[in-house]
């Protein structure tokens, strides 16, 4: 007898067996299984286009991503395939990544700035933020209009 069979059953292992059963409830109602799982595909696909969004972005664009694969591989087994693929290749791109060169890795910050700013000019905010400390250049301007 190992030191695991007079434990008692984790945390972890007790709300996987409580969503089980949960899930097999849904599983004897067809009708409300569907209504769930496109609920579930809803759900699952705006965090996941939010997280595409975001993915150049400072922050948890990756990790939008994944949290939006991982809703929808409770119910989808291709996106449980697609998230491991998705989680090894953003981890091998990340390796390599940190390990170039400082140069490569100055201008990939560079880059993401650039995309920060031509977004935020874009949309007015750099106009709007200039114009707080007194900036007034009509190059600041969005070509869109939006902003004050």
């Amino acid at each position: 007898m190992t030191e695991n069979d007079t434990e008692e059953p984790s945390r972890w292992s007790l709300i996987k067996d409580r969503r089980q059963r949960w899930r097999d409830g849904l599983r004897r109602r067809p009708r409300v299984e569907f209504f769930y799982r496109i609920a579930v595909g809803v759900v699952g696909l705006v965090v996941l286009g939010l997280g595409i969004l975001t993915i150049p972005y400072p922050g948890p664009g990756w990790a939008t991503v994944f949290v939006g694969l991982g809703i929808l591989a409770t119910e989808f087994h291709w996106a449980n395939r697609l998230l491991v693929y998705a989680r090894e290749r953003y981890d091998r791109v990340m390796d390599w990544f940190h390990g170039q060169h400082a140069f490569i890795q100055i201008l990939g910050g560079l880059l993401t700035a650039l995309v920060v700013f031509a977004t935020l000019w874009l949309l007015g905010a750099v106009d709007w933020v200039a114009r707080i400390f007194g900036i007034d250049h009509q190059w600041l301007n969005s070509p869109f209009g939006l902003g004050p």
